[in-house]
């Protein structure tokens, strides 16, 4: 089952003819995920990877003609705004924003947007959502994660990886993997995602990465204090990070006394979640919890 994408989603790629749309459609396709669509302004008529996905100007045109349910954008930060918010006005219901560097103005005014027309957004800056045996939709690697019923909610991408790969080398399968991202104005939250698992019937236990800057970890202890009644590990990348340092994301930034490892780490470990020193420790804290 899992959350957001399965088997039955239907997605259209935003910049299918670049070169980051390009590569990471071959691997959707690959992993079996339904690419039906792709999107470039002045491209439409085309069709790439051997003729089995045409290309569209809009993503109006798009959704009418393939019934593209999902939006995985791959355009330039530049243009990236204006192209979530084409995709909310063509009617997908999910819109997934892979591109980094994204002005945080720019990402306001997206964020009201696709609120107002009840589109959920997931990133920007961030790895996608990978449902394995179901659908890859966005960069995580296929390979590195097995179906079960682990459920794990990340703000970085690489970490995300190592944590798939530790669970998958424990005999762990995952029920869905979702990459938030790190910048300061995101679609989805970790409340967000922890909600859906909990009312998710495969999900069991939940993983949850985190990282320094801003206070949603925060925000995710209270939620989970009252309202998750499943298994909760986590980690929090960045505890070394030194006062004033971005780290890899926009939003991972200790400054003016908020944000730092230790206090994310407390109100998790306050909320009942068992915190790993290590990524790959995570799985023996499952076991461990069992």
């Amino acid at each position: 089952m899992g959350i957001l994408v399965d088997r039955d989603t239907r997605l259209v790629v935003h910049g299918i003819t670049g070169r980051e749309g390009t590569f990471h459609t071959a691997q959707m396709l690959e992993f079996g995920s339904k690419v039906v669509a792709g999107m470039t302004p002045g491209k439409g008529g085309e069709w790439v990877f051997n003729g089995k996905v045409p290309v569209f100007d809009t993503a109006k045109l798009a959704v009418e003609a393939t019934g593209a349910d999902c939006s995985v954008v791959f355009v330039p930060a530049r243009f990236a705004a204006d192209s979530a918010m084409e995709a909310a006005d063509a009617g997908v219901r999910l819109v997934i924003m892979i591109t980094e560097g994204i002005p945080v103005q720019d990402m306001m005014q997206v964020r009201r947007y696709l609120d107002q027309k009840g589109v959920r957004m997931v990133g920007p800056n961030c790895p996608g959502v990978l449902t394995p045996g179901g659908c890859k939709a966005g960069i995580i690697p296929g390979h590195v994660a097995i179906p079960g019923g682990v459920g794990v909610v990340s703000r970085s991408g690489t970490l995300t990886y190592e944590v798939l790969y530790a669970l998958m080398q424990a005999g762990m399968g995952v029920s869905t993997c979702v990459g938030i991202g790190g910048d300061p104005i995101n679609g989805t939250s970790f409340v967000d995602v922890l909600d859906m698992f909990e009312g998710d019937g495969q999900t069991e236990a939940i993983v949850l990465i985190g990282e320094i800057g801003g206070t949603d970890e925060e925000r995710a202890a209270e939620f989970i204090s009252d309202h998750v009644s499943k298994p909760v590990v986590g980690f929090i990348a960045g505890r070394t990070a030194p006062p004033g340092k971005r780290m890899g994301h926009a939003g991972a930034i200790v400054e003016g006394g908020t944000g730092l490892a230790v206090d994310k780490v407390r109100a998790l470990e306050a909320a009942g979640v068992r915190m790993a020193e290590t990524p790959e420790a995570l799985p023996s804290l499952l076991t461990s919890g069992q």
